[in-house]
């Protein structure tokens, strides 16, 4: 495991399992914080040895409360070196709300609230399962702010627009229940299964292709960019890596031969 200041990182039967921790301020999100989540993606993305990813927050308040506004508030009194090093970790930092077509599967365990910048990182996962208690929101115009991370944008095409303006014009929090009968959330349970039903969808992915699982999520949601027809002529990248793969070839065989698939992800 790795252990850092504001995260802790663990690779598990090829699952990261990457916990926001910072549970003392409700997991909300610093320079550093998000700068280590950042690496973290990166790891993620490149190693061929992960297939998946699930993320979380310390505690059972918060999955991520949002930006860190008592650290913005003492920006502007910060000395020259914090505000330096502050922009360096900017500058290094790639935020999953900007990983547009992140090729492998990400799941959101949401143990608390998921508030602005929180919501906006359960929105760029693939899967959301949340504990009974946790509530959602985009709060950012009461303090004078907008969900700037894409929260404007994703929310609305996740749950449509009168609900979406609904919640966003207003700063309203939505229950876990109201967030699953939307749409946003995959499952809601309570705390105590929380773990054990992510642990579900995790294995269940891993009896998956990982090949099959990354063309399955390229081409649905590049997809969503073009009107139905051109969605299923284009060629997408991943797609042709896995009709080219041995594990296309391993699942009919194993189906054949009537036995689990030995999948090696190329």
């Amino acid at each position: 495991m790795i252990e850092t200041a504001t995260t802790l990182f663990e690779v598990i039967d090829k699952v990261a399992w990457i916990t926001l921790n910072r549970p003392d301020a409700l997991n909300s999100l610093n320079p550093e914080l998000r700068w280590q989540l950042s690496q973290h993606m990166d790891e993620v993305e490149t190693n061929e040895d992960i297939w998946l990813a699930v993320i979380t927050g310390a505690g059972d308040r918060a999955f991520c409360a949002g930006a860190d506004l008592k650290h913005r508030a003492r920006e502007r009194d910060a000395s020259e070196e914090e505000k330096t090093r502050w922009r360096k970790l900017a500058l290094e930092t790639r935020h999953i709300i900007e990983r547009w077509h992140m090729p492998k599967p990400i799941i959101a365990m949401v143990n608390g609230y998921a508030l602005g910048g929180g919501l906006e990182v359960a929105m760029s996962c693939d899967i959301i399962i949340a504990a009974d208690h946790a509530e959602f929101g985009l709060p950012e115009p009461r303090r004078g702010l907008i969900a700037g991370s894409a929260g404007v944008h994703r929310l609305p095409r996740q749950i449509g627009l009168k609900p979406a303006m609904g919640y966003m014009l207003t700063g309203r929090h939505m229950s876990a229940k109201r967030a699953y009968e939307l749409g946003l959330v995959n499952e809601v349970v309570p705390l105590a299964d929380l773990k054990s039903t992510v642990d579900e969808y995790v294995a269940d992915i891993l009896r998956c292709a990982p090949l099959a699982v990354r063309a399955t999520k390229e081409t649905a949601m590049r997809g969503l960019d073009y009107p139905l027809a051109q969605a299923f002529y284009t060629r997408y990248e991943a797609e042709i890596k896995r009709l080219n793969s041995a594990d296309s070839r391993e699942g009919p065989k194993a189906f054949a031969e009537k036995r689990e698939p030995n999948w090696q992800g190329k």
